[in-house]
């Protein structure tokens, strides 16, 4: 029986999908390896897959067969864990955080924008690498930098140079943010607000304010969870901005579907349309798909490459947060958080 098109296609992906998924499953089983040893996962099983990914496509030439799949992890299985993504936040959760912090929380996000982009652009970097770079340091790190990648047609080399800043400095947040109450006299609510306004990814967020108890954490969480909120409509601009200067400008181009995707599972989970039982499944493949998308996008890349830029990025990245923590301590003393 001949194979039919859509069954050739899936062929054509399986090879390059099942390194990609072999290097999610070496990735978290590192993680748990450092859990169990060191007393915390120091470097996610997101960065470990870019990174064991990026040394097996550095050391080994991979074979024709596993490009497909490869290209397909890193980019399509990306776009569902960013539609999948949106059922994990309710606007009744920015409700709750009031208005004055909302509206902060945004003009920070913009300003931080602004200028973490003219920074990079100083330092030399490209248009493209410092868009990321500044909407990862400005919104939610890794996460920001895979949603903005496609809408501006950041290529691998790109995608993984941006992306290795949050290795280093997601690290050190987690270790030396903890000093910051005690040495900048912050209450456990202005420590959690300035952590959720700084900190790159949720679980680091949880890391860097455990320490300051159960307040500190809520606020931090609460606060992240705002700010990755402005993900879609920064997004949203920049597809407007890369067409408008085209002469045909698709709705595809202005509006990715996984935004599309994104928004309707946001307004579906406000609704409650989704039942309870569904969001701890949801978040964990969205969780599953975005690791196995790093892998492959480390498959995609070869990290000598990569690591031209690398001195470039890491000291954008480092004044971009420096500026972001000096803004966001202001906003913390301006909504007068107890």
């Amino acid at each position: 029986m001949p194979a039919t098109p859509t069954s050739s296609r899936l062929l054509r992906l399986l090879p390059g999908l099942g390194l990609s998924f072999g290097v999610t499953l070496l990735a978290v089983a590192v993680e748990q390896v450092e859990q169990a040893f060191l007393g915390g996962g120091w470097l996610g099983s997101l960065v470990l897959a870019i990174i064991i990914g990026a040394g097996i496509r550095s050391s080994v030439r991979l074979g024709p067969a596993l490009l497909p799949g490869i290209d397909f992890s890193a980019r399509t299985l990306l776009e569902v864990a960013v539609v999948l993504l949106g059922a994990s936040i309710s606007v009744a959760a920015i409700r709750e955080a009031g208005a004055t912090l909302v509206i902060g929380i945004a003009a920070i996000v913009a300003t931080s924008l602004g200028f973490s982009y003219l920074i990079c652009r100083a330092l030399g970097l490209s248009a493209r690498l410092a868009t990321l770079v500044a909407c990862g340091n400005s919104i939610c790190g890794n996460s920001a930098i895979a949603a903005t990648a496609p809408v501006i047609g950041a290529n691998a080399d790109e995608i993984a140079s941006s992306i290795a800043f949050t290795a280093i400095l997601g690290v050190g947040a987690v270790l030396l943010m903890p000093l910051l109450p005690e040495l900048l006299g912050l209450s456990a609510l202005q420590y959690g607000a300035f952590a959720g306004l700084t900190v790159y990814a949720v679980p680091q967020v949880l890391a860097a304010t455990a320490p300051a108890g159960l307040v500190s954490m809520q606020t931090g969480t609460l606060v992240k969870l705002v700010r990755v909120m402005m993900l879609g409509p920064v997004i949203f601009s920049l597809g407007l901005a890369k067409g408008a200067g085209c002469r045909k400008i698709s709705l595809h181009q202005l509006v990715p579907w996984f935004i599309v995707g994104f928004a309707l599972m946001m307004a579906l989970r406000s609704a409650n349309l989704i039942p309870g039982a569904a969001l701890e499944p949801i978040a964990a493949a969205s969780h599953w798909l975005t690791i196995i998308a790093m892998a492959a996008l480390g498959l995609s890349v070869d990290i000598r490459q990569a690591a031209r830029a690398g001195g470039r990025v890491i000291a954008s990245a480092v004044l971009s947060l420096a500026m972001l923590c000096l803004i966001s301590l202001a906003l913390v003393q301006v909504v007068h958080l107890g």
